[in-house]
């Protein structure tokens, strides 16, 4: 049995792609036993005086709420999966005989998180079951871990909102337009080759791809998105 520390939106995408084998554990019963009822999560804890001896934890609050956290006992592991948050912090407040972090993202919930891992064998395995689980060498390259696959999600969607708005704008009714752009994705991820080797192979010598990408470029998109990935890995820096 896993259990997870914290009821917020990761943590629920973490326990329905494990399949509601966890516990969870937080501050508010009226929000666990909610939080039991979406995950089929099997049991529930109030977080004051927790004891957590012997237990593989999750832990999946806010990176705030670190040094404010009441508990009992000597972790068997703990896995940290707050933004930031080094190793060495985490050790001053929570006992265990391992330490790990992981970073997923909300593709959990459909057992489709990327999600990176620095630590142990026992976090790969587990997040290998909610998707790809990617072992990294240092936790520098988690942050920018959690910069690409932590906050990529919210960039992507950006991508696919403004893909949909252009359809809109030329014509395309709004539910179509985005069919098309959910479709868009699915295609794209199905692709196994570099990035630019798929921009290549559609771009052809003044074509409509090539107009869209000048457009693109006379924007500065990809510097943006560059600067995008480099300020959020700075940011987890200072948390």
């Amino acid at each position: 049995m896993i259990t997870i520390i914290g009821n917020g939106k990761m943590a629920l995408a973490i326990a329905k792609g494990l399949n509601g084998e966890v516990e969870v554990v937080g501050r508010n019963e009226n929000k666990l036993k909610e939080f039991c009822e979406k995950s089929g999560a099997k049991k529930y804890y109030l977080l004051n005086d927790f004891d957590i001896t012997n237990k593989t934890i999750i832990l999946a609050t806010k990176p705030y709420a670190l040094e404010l956290l009441s508990l009992k006992g000597k972790a068997k592991e703990i896995i940290s999966i707050m933004a930031g948050k080094k190793i060495e912090e985490i050790g001053k407040y929570i006992e265990s005989e391992i330490y790990s972090r992981a970073m997923p993202n909300v593709g959990a919930v459909n057992q489709a998180s990327t999600t990176a891992i620095f630590g142990s064998d026992t976090a790969y395995d587990i997040f290998s079951k909610i998707g790809t689980a990617i072992k990294v060498n240092s936790e520098k390259e988690l942050d920018i871990a959690t910069a690409i696959a932590g906050s990529g999600p919210a960039f992507l969607a950006l991508v696919a909102e403004a893909i949909a708005d252009g359809g809109v704008l030329c014509g395309m009714s709004r539910e179509m337009s985005y069919e098309f752009t959910k479709g868009l994705f699915k295609s794209f991820a199905s692709l196994d080759e570099k990035p630019v080797n798929i921009k290549d192979s559609v771009m052809s010598p003044a074509g409509t791809t090539a107009t869209g990408i000048e457009k693109l470029e006379e924007n500065g998109v990809r510097n943006s998105f560059i600067k995008a990935i480099k300020g959020a890995y700075e940011k987890s820096q200072k948390i």
